[in-house]
């Protein structure tokens, strides 16, 4: 187990600070929920992933508006904390700004959007819960370019570069994100 540069409380609370508690904070922690469940499965550092995923937006309020910018505001945010270079590499990596190198980065890059993508799918299903989201109703919905259009399917069927089916990677973030479905309020 890696020591963590920064304390999981600290990194949520400056999260708190800089994001707000508002839909943002629940895209942030679903994707770190993401991260958790698929350093699980390759057996990885669990919190060393989540917190990658937990400080990937960390500026994002700042550079909505100038995409640029983003991930490096973050990156002078972390300066006193010595955040790795790895973990910094896949905040960089996650929006494009730099190439995906290793197994951390395909995953941040991969489950940042698909957490939005099953957030959509939850809240057009029937029940509007994560639970009832199985393989089929997820690659349906995956299959329609239109629905959850903002969730690039390219990012996500990036999940390909870590050795994942689609589907199989898509039920892996679902079982993630369903370990906060009470923060998620689905």
């Amino acid at each position: 187990m890696t020591q963590l540069p920064i304390e999981r409380e600290t990194a949520y609370n400056l999260v708190v600070e800089k994001i707000g508690q508002n839909n943002l904070l629940k895209h942030i922690l679903a994707v770190e929920a993401g991260m958790r469940r698929i350093a699980e499965h390759f057996g990885e550092d669990v919190d060393y992933w989540g917190l990658t995923g937990l400080l990937h937006d960390l500026d994002y309020n700042e550079t909505a508006k100038d995409e640029p910018r983003h991930t490096y505001v973050t990156a002078e945010w972390l300066k006193e904390y010595n955040i790795p270079d790895e973990m910094m590499h896949a905040i960089h990596a996650h929006p494009g700004h730099i190439p995906c190198e290793s197994k951390l980065d395909w995953a941040l890059y991969s489950v940042d959007p698909t957490t939005g993508f099953i957030v959509a799918c939850a809240l057009m299903h029937p029940d509007k819960k994560m639970a009832s989201l199985d393989s089929d109703f997820l690659m349906r919905r995956f299959k329609e370019k239109r629905f959850a259009a903002g969730a690039t399917r390219e990012n996500i069927a990036a999940c390909s570069e870590l050795g994942l089916e689609t589907d199989q990677f898509l039920l892996m973030v679902r079982d993630g994100m369903m370990t906060i479905s009470d923060q998620l309020k689905l």
